[in-house]
Parts: C-alpha cells; sequence; structure tokens
C-alpha cells in the first residue's frame, strides 16, 4: 500500500496512528494522546495538534497528568496540519468544529468533553481526565490493541 500524492508515508508496519486534535491543544487533546501513548505501549503512532494553538500547556492539565505519573513537561501545543490529518488512520476531535479537514477513509470521532481552560483548579481537572481515560482505553481496544501499563493511576 502507498501513500496518497502529498501524504506522510505510510510506515511499513501496521501501527495505528491516532490524531487529537482540539482548539488549543493545550488540555484535552494533550491529555488524550500522552495517555494513549502511555497505556498504548509503543503499539500505536500519537499526535496532537489544535486548530489555534495557545502558547503552552495548561499548568492545571500539567498537574492533574503529574498525579498519574505521567511529565508533560517536554510537551507544546502544535498547530493541525493537513499532512498530521492524512497520516492518521483515527482522528479523535475535541470540541474544534469544522476545523479539522475530512478525508475519505478515516475514522473520525467526536469526543464531547469539558475544556479543562475553564477550570479554576487541578480538582475541575481530573474528571475530565479519567474520562478520557476511559475513551482512549476503549479506543485502543476497538484498535486490538490491550491497553498497558497499570501502574499510572490504577
Amino acid at each position: 500500500m502507498t501513500a496518497p500524492p502529498g501524504a506522510a508515508p505510510l510506515p511499513d508496519d501496521d501501527t495505528p496512528e491516532v490524531l487529537y486534535v482540539c482548539v488549543h491543544n493545550a488540555g484535552r487533546s494533550q491529555m488524550a494522546a500522552l495517555l494513549t501513548a502511555h497505556l498504548g505501549g509503543g503499539r500505536v503512532t500519537v499526535r496532537s495538534a489544535g486548530s489555534e494553538p495557545a502558547d503552552r500547556v495548561n499548568p492545571l492539565v500539567a498537574e492533574a497528568m503529574a498525579e498519574l505519573g505521567l511529565d508533560m513537561s517536554a510537551e507544546f501545543p502544535k498547530p493541525l496540519t493537513d499532512e498530521a490529518v492524512r497520516a492518521a488512520d483515527v482522528v479523535v476531535t475535541m470540541g474544534c468544529g469544522d476545523t479539522c479537514p475530512i478525508y475519505p477513509g478515516k475514522r473520525y470521532e467526536n469526543w464531547e468533553l469539558a475544556d479543562p481552560a475553564g477550570a479554576g483548579t487541578v480538582e475541575a481537572v481530573r474528571p475530565i481526565r479519567d474520562d478520557i481515560r476511559g475513551r482512549v482505553e476503549e479506543l485502543l481496544a476497538e484498535l486490538g490493541i490491550q491497553p498497558g501499563s497499570a501502574a499510572a493511576g490504577s
């Protein structure tokens, strides 16, 4: 199988690629990407992006993830690109409306989630994080990937 013209090359293996998209790429999509990478244990390629990237990851989101032993200090908001969407097998949107390009043959999901940008405390971010974790575990199972690493917040 070859990649369409202008698309990122397809991986040599059958590793699925998931792209998480939200507006600022500073909260929901960052949590989902980190949880997917962690629970997927290298068996899934993960990217995240924003339609209007912020200048940094939400500090309360980073704190909530640190409670699970997951470090977001190296993460930063990234812009949504056509190439990232083309490369993905699954595109999960989180409140970004119609800004995500649609390509035939891609699996799209829209996760309705509260936005941690309005949360004033880490206590308010935890339920969002936990909701995302449950959805990530379901997605991994649907992709045939047994979620691993029970150490994080189990």
